[in-house]
């Protein structure tokens, strides 16, 4: 049987841990609050993550589609990049999917079962970081690019208040 094959059919156990994973990278009662609290309304980081790494899960197992991973990994890392994360530790949850496939699948593996195919899988999961990553520095300029703005635009506001600067008139075209 096909490494996707076990691991789909272990797909519950692989979801549930890689979302400890995830979860474990917040403060304790941030963490304890996604693991516990169950409302789409009431906890919408949790279930974001939630349909997201299932979706993933699906895509790696069945073909991974890059335009599609992107898809799916965009909304998880727009939450990771607004939050207190470090680039590594925003994009850190892609890659720990590794450990937690050689945790459930130790025994196969110590048995030398998937010698060819778990650094295929592997590589598939790298791939799916260096798009995580990228889509964090995208957002992560957005973010900066709209800090900039505003600052622009306040001081701009602030002096033309003291009469230090005033707006140009626009100019009206010489109709003759």
């Amino acid at each position: 049987m096909r490494l996707e094959n076990i691991l789909e059919q272990k797909k519950a156990l692989v979801l549930k841990k890689w979302f400890e994973r995830i979860v474990q990278t917040y403060p304790a009662d941030t963490s304890n609050f996604l693991k516990t609290q169950k409302d789409p309304f009431s906890n919408p980081v949790g279930k974001t993550f939630s349909r997201g790494l299932d979706a993933l899960l699906d895509l790696l197992f069945k073909g991974w589609d890059a335009e599609t991973g992107a898809s799916f990994l965009d909304p998880m890392i727009r939450i990771r990049a607004v939050q207190d994360f470090t680039p590594a530790q925003a994009v850190s949850f892609i890659f720990s999917l590794k450990q937690v496939v050689r945790e459930i699948l130790s025994k196969e593996i110590k048995d030398g079962r998937f010698l060819n195919e778990l650094p295929l899988f592997e590589s598939k999961i790298d791939e799916m970081g260096l798009m995580a990553f990228e889509i964090y520095v995208k957002c992560r300029e957005k973010i900066y690019q709209l800090k900039a703005n505003e600052l622009r635009n306040r001081t701009f506001s602030a002096f033309e208040r003291a009469g230090l600067i005033s707006a140009m008139p626009e100019e009206k075209p010489d109709n003759t």
